[in-house]
């Protein structure tokens, strides 16, 4: 992946600007749905890139193989060691969360860069953000959570 406008990149930026990650996280936790797609998705539309049905589908099946085979295994022991345990040392706790905290990220990465590589070309002007969302939401679920989806669009940076 590039060092510059790399989707890796872009995604870190989006997500730490105002309410991203809370919009993010409402749309993982409530609506189950994947939040690199969503980003990858928006991405797209805001660098000119046009993915066809194809191309979506490819991406939602990276995203799910990933999503199946680490990251949600990875989130479920994270958010388990968040909660105190009588047996556990909080300090040991913490650091053993905080490392898997790290996995868990450099496995969205992993995500993100394949999806990047899925990519077509840039194809001139931004397309519609939320279209773009709704597209990635619809391919990765029967249902559409379109206010969350609205929030979110209505978040990311340029």
């Amino acid at each position: 992946m590039s060092s510059d406008g790399s989707l890796w990149d872009w995604a870190v930026r989006a997500y730490a600007s105002e309410g991203v990650g809370e919009a993010c996280l409402h749309l993982q936790d409530a609506a189950g749905q994947n939040v690199p797609l969503l980003l990858w998705a928006a991405w797209a539309a805001r660098t000119g890139r046009r993915p066809d049905a194809d191309t979506l589908e490819a991406a939602c099946d990276v995203a799910r193989a990933w999503q199946e085979a680490a990251i949600a295994p990875l989130r479920a022991i994270r958010r388990t060691l968040k909660g105190r345990n009588p047996d556990l040392e909080d300090g040991d706790r913490e650091v053993v969360r905080a490392q898997v905290k790290a996995v868990e990220l450099e496995a969205e990465r992993r995500l993100l860069a394949a999806l990047e590589a899925l990519s077509p070309p840039s194809g001139g002007a931004p397309g519609p953000v939320l279209e773009a969302l709704v597209a990635a939401a619809r391919q990765w679920s029967p249902m559409t959570p379109r206010a969350g989806l609205v929030q979110l669009a209505e978040r990311l940076p340029a």
